[in-house]
């Protein structure tokens, strides 16, 4: 079957701009809010500049951590005005809007799962953006671009523990290195596939549909989490973890020690055979004596 017959009639692009970003700004809000807890709204009232700065670093956060490690300056994160105007109004509706009806509508379960739907779908492009700029300025190096994939896919999460900074609450369990999300993982793999498609022959289908492969996969992966059916990646992950972080030698570990006592338990009972035969043949010989003595003792008489 030719691919590329397909693929022809697939948009090669999309119009992130500003469905996609808006999408992404709500749920970073959203997030933040989250994290605060109950008290979000008297947090807010009381610390509105902490809660804004939070949720603008949650929603720059793939900008403002990958430009410094790209060699780009810092704040170029900021430079679209369009798009902060936008973070910060979805921030104030966020926290401020009367009756509480921006997140009322957003939490609404079939609109919330559409949400959902749209930002993995935008997970992907941000992706496939963090490995093409990482290949421009370190081209060949595919560890960096891995990083850069991954960091740009997951930005939020990595930057969170920066946010709650300002809201003066620090939790070092929480960083994402320490125990990265589904998200992180799959952010990950996506990274290394978009590699494999763009610099090896291993992949041979077209660049879109790889995209909407990983899409997805992102997809369901989240319908899978909003459905609390399972962690996609709890089966794989047990088992690799299981057979390259230690989990042979622990086996190979543990036979061992069972073939060792087995040993010893079979050295202990054949011992213990071996003192009860001897003190039998023992009591035997004496017994045997002491009938001698007797018959002697009765020829004597």
């Amino acid at each position: 079957m030719d691919l590329s017959i397909l693929t022809e009639s697939l948009p090669t692009t999309l119009p992130w701009w500003p469905c996609f970003d808006l999408v992404h700004c709500i749920l970073c809000c959203l997030a933040i809010r989250d994290e605060i807890g109950p008290d979000a709204l008297e947090f807010s009232k009381k610390h509105p500049l902490s809660t804004y700065l939070s949720s603008m670093l949650c929603v720059f956060a793939g900008a403002l951590i990958c430009n410094p490690l790209l060699g780009e300056p810092v704040l170029g994160a900021l430079k679209s005005q369009g798009y902060v105007v936008m973070a910060t109004l979805v921030w104030y509706l966020t926290f401020y809007c009367p009756s509480d009806l921006h997140v009322t509508m957003c939490k609404v379960y079939p609109v919330k799962v559409t949400l959902y739907v749209i930002k993995e779908i935008y997970r992907v492009h941000k992706v496939t953006a963090g490995v093409s700029l990482a290949a421009k300025v370190f081209p060949g190096n595919y560890l960096i671009m891995i990083i850069i994939g991954t960091i740009k896919g997951n930005a939020s999460a990595f930057m969170m523990i920066i946010s709650s900074l300002f809201r003066g609450k620090w939790e070092a369990s929480s960083m994402e290195v320490i125990s990265p999300t589904f998200q992180t993982k799959g952010c990950l793999i996506a990274s290394v596939i978009f590699i494999l498609e763009k610099n090896t022959n291993l992949i041979i289908v077209p660049y879109t549909l790889v995209c909407i492969g990983v899409g997805s996969f992102f997809v369901y992966s989240k319908l899978v989490y909003l459905f609390d059916i399972h962690a996609p990646f709890i089966p794989l992950e047990s088992a690799s973890c299981y057979y390259f972080c230690g989990g042979i030698t622990d086996l190979l570990s543990a036979i061992i020690a069972n073939i060792s006592a087995m040993c010893a338990n079979i050295s202990a009972m054949t011992a213990s055979n071996e003192s009860e035969s001897t003190e039998g043949e023992t009591n035997e010989e004496e017994t045997n004596e002491e009938e001698t003595k007797e018959d002697e003792a009765k020829k004597d008489d």
